[in-house]
């Protein structure tokens, strides 16, 4: 469940099948559907309010962490072919405070061929290399500051996606969404059309038995109206309104590596990613002060960022079951370019770039359940350093298929 290595020339196989041969593994059928739960839970020790944003990244989401104990958010799946031509997915998050939601369902065709693949639906989007990762397959407890700040952990999508899988000895996937555009950065708006364009590509391939790697290519395009900013900390708590246009590019890679091909005993393997994002429009400062503000409050002008950030991480298993991890994540908040008006009330420049470093320790006794222990010196907010601590468990019950690659 947690640990997969294999080849591209066996991805590519197992893609251009993978739809039956899980049905046919998970013993899924459209009258004995697959049904999984993830049981998973936290304890965090913080120095700082986890609330408190990146410095820079302040009119970005927050994902944060939680002090103390905590029920991490439960995870159940259901998983079934309808019928020859379809396969349907759902995944239900359980809140730890209560009610479900809606984090996968959707339909994928089997019979397209030429190694077509359609998904519709709501799904994770392809771009990059985590962001298609439920929680539980993270390889720390928490997503790389990059994720967090730019994407609120992970970008989701209503909408279709279309994948092309080569008919080479090489992997090579290209593929294209286009979806409503619900997720950070984008704005769940009620209109016709589509409000969000995901274009993306992915090429690997083997070097011996004992190497794979895989690099990847992505751009999401979307268009942010009204999105608001609560509680914005460069003004102590004010709240902003942007409107305008949002593009992201990003690259990724991974490379793995385990003696003679067996990762039962060891394994290496090396990722990262990175992000630049450029928005463009209207900023609307403080949108809920009253009119009788003095000048300078609740005004509306031109806005225009670049931001970016990046992680590398690498997960060594050293022996049968035991693993260990390092990672690095950077930031950027880039120099803003800021209209007249709130020229008095937006800071362009923090000359600060957020970081954090982590290093994380895991133990899975069998395929189904993981204890983790994990530390990090959080450096994201200015003058705010964070020694951190968490534990974490994941428990796996029911049927549950591979991750990808």
């Amino acid at each position: 469940m947690f640990n997969k290595f294999c080849s591209n020339t066996a991805i590519a196989v197992l893609l251009s099948h993978s739809i039956h041969a899980f049905a046919a593994s998970s013993g899924e059928n459209a009258f004995n559907p697959a049904f999984s739960l993830i049981l998973s839970g936290t304890y965090g020790n913080l120095q700082r309010d986890p609330a408190l944003p990146a410095t820079g990244f302040a009119m970005n989401p927050n994902p944060g962490h939680a002090k103390g104990f905590n029920l991490g958010e439960s995870e159940m799946g259901i998983s079934a072919n309808i019928d020859p031509e379809y396969r349907g997915v759902a995944t239900l998050a359980l809140s730890p405070a209560g009610g479900i939601s809606v984090e996968n369902a959707f339909v994928q065709t089997t019979t397209l061929g030429d190694g077509l693949n359609l998904k519709f639906g709501r799904f994770f989007s392809s771009l990059g290399y985590l962001n298609e990762q439920h929680a539980h397959a993270w390889d720390f407890v928490d997503q790389p500051l990059v994720y967090a700040a730019l994407w609120n952990n992970q970008l989701g999508e209503d909408g279709v996606q279309l994948k092309w899988l080569a008919p080479t000895d090489s992997f090579v996937e290209l593929g294209g969404e286009i979806g409503k555009g619900r997720g950070f950065p984008g704005t769940d708006t009620a209109k016709n059309g589509n409000g969000a364009g995901v274009l993306f590509a992915h090429v690997g391939d083997d070097i011996g038995i004992e190497q794979s790697w895989r690099i990847g290519a992505s751009l999401h395009q979307t268009r942010a109206v009204d999105r608001v900013s609560t509680a914005v900390n460069n003004a102590g708590g004010t709240s902003n309104s942007f409107s305008g246009d949002s593009q992201t590019a990003g690259l990724d890679f991974i490379w793995k590596y385990a003696p003679n091909g067996n990762i039962r005993d060891r394994y290496l393997k090396v990722q990262g990613e990175f992000f630049r994002r450029k928005e463009n429009g209207l900023l609307t400062y403080d949108f809920t002060a009253p009119a009788v503000l003095p000048a300078g409050m609740n005004s509306t002008s031109s806005y225009a960022v670049t931001q970016s950030g990046f992680y590398v991480q690498s997960v060594y298993q050293f022996m049968p079951r035991w693993r260990s991890g390092l990672r690095y994540d950077r930031l950027a908040p880039g120099v803003a370019q800021v209209g007249a008006a709130n020229i008095p009330n937006v800071t362009s420049n923090f000359a600060f770039n957020p970081s954090r470093i982590s290093w994380m320790l895991d133990y899975s006794p069998s395929e189904f359940s993981r204890l983790r222990l994990q530390l990090a010196r959080d450096a994201s907010r200015q003058g705010l350093a964070d020694n951190q601590l968490f534990m974490q468990y994941i428990m796996s019950l029911g049927a549950h298929g591979a991750h990808s690659y």
